[in-house]
């Protein structure tokens, strides 16, 4: 059961955040969903496998420092989860992260655990600092892209061509950063407990997310990939870019950042250089809302149902 718990959380983050790789790629029609999909699948493994343990150490003993019961786990996963997948039905590309620590921080809080607040208060910091971060750098990167698209010939194929391909290559970027963060907090939980190796849970954790991108990941593809503003290739490339080195920096350093708060970013970033005009403030504002809900309802969920159930059979 509580190896089912943590696939479902693995399906919801590839459910909502195949977007975040492969939205952009999509909305402006360079690849398929499928074969985009197929991408998003292989490279999440890889990145799961060949770098998911930072995060998943932090996760799992880096902000509750006691060690946590079956049930308290179960607890924490099923209603991180419970969110996203709400998120997901809405087509909000919300963060799976922001959810999982919200759920461990309730939990812990629940069984009157050391909560290490000093940890917590730096994974929400780079909740704020990783989009402004990548928004920046994706906006100063359009720009530089607009300037070598002025000096050569942007309407050959040739140019057209190689363009497009180093955009799908952004993208296995992403799906590579996704798995290397996001892999963590479907299994981190459940690392403690002993019940398969790390490097076993890892790729549960990436699989259970290619299922997740497989089944239910449409939906907020489009929101991402058209919802923002309008992408054209050089957009998706810089985008895709952006965000994948924003969630690759913080993966290493173990932080469990918002894969879509860093591709939301990216894009705004990119819509900004055509003007404040070109975002979409209202598909802003939902995103926004849905940040912030997310790991309250969370964290206050998992602390109310650990409680309910506890007093019931007390």
């Amino acid at each position: 059961m509580i190896l089912g718990a943590g696939a479902y959380v693995g399906w919801n983050i590839g459910a909502n955040d195949t977007a975040n790789c492969v939205g952009t790629s999509v909305g402006c029609g360079l690849i398929s969903f499928r074969n985009a999909v197929i991408l998003v699948a292989i490279f999440s493994i890889l990145g799961a496998l060949l770098q998911g343990q930072y995060v998943m150490k932090t996760i799992g003993k880096g902000i509750v420092k006691s060690d946590l019961s079956y049930l308290a786990v179960i607890i924490a996963l099923v209603c991180s989860g419970f969110f996203v997948t709400l998120a997901t039905f809405f087509r909000i590309p919300t963060s799976t992260s922001q959810a999982i620590v919200g759920g461990v921080v309730g939990i812990g809080l629940a069984v009157n655990a050391e909560v290490d607040f000093s940890k917590f208060i730096v994974i929400a910091e780079s909740w704020v600092i990783c989009p402004l971060m990548v928004m920046a750098l994706s906006f100063g990167l359009m720009h530089l892209l607009r300037l070598i698209l002025r000096r050569f010939e942007s309407g050959s194929f040739l140019f057209q061509n190689t363009l497009g391909w180093l955009a799908i290559g952004s993208s296995c970027y992403v799906a590579f950063s996704m798995g290397a963060n996001n892999a963590g907090n479907a299994v981190g939980p459940i690392a403690n407990l002993g019940i398969l190796p790390p490097k076993l849970l890892l790729l549960m954790g990436g699989l259970s997310m290619a299922v997740g991108a497989a089944t239910y990941g449409k939906k907020v593809a489009d929101t991402v990939g058209k919802g923002i503003t309008p992408l054209d290739i050089p957009g998706a490339f810089v985008a895709q870019v952006s965000a994948a080195v924003g969630m690759h920096f913080f993966s290493l350093l173990g932080i469990p950042v918002s894969t879509s708060s860093a591709i939301v970013g990216a894009v705004v970033g990119v819509g900004l250089v055509k003007g404040m005009k070109a975002i979409s403030k209202r598909t802003i504002t939902t995103i926004l809302l849905g940040w912030l809900l997310t790991p309250t309802f969370a964290a206050s969920s998992s602390f109310l149902l650990y409680k309910l159930i506890k007093a019931f059979f007390a």
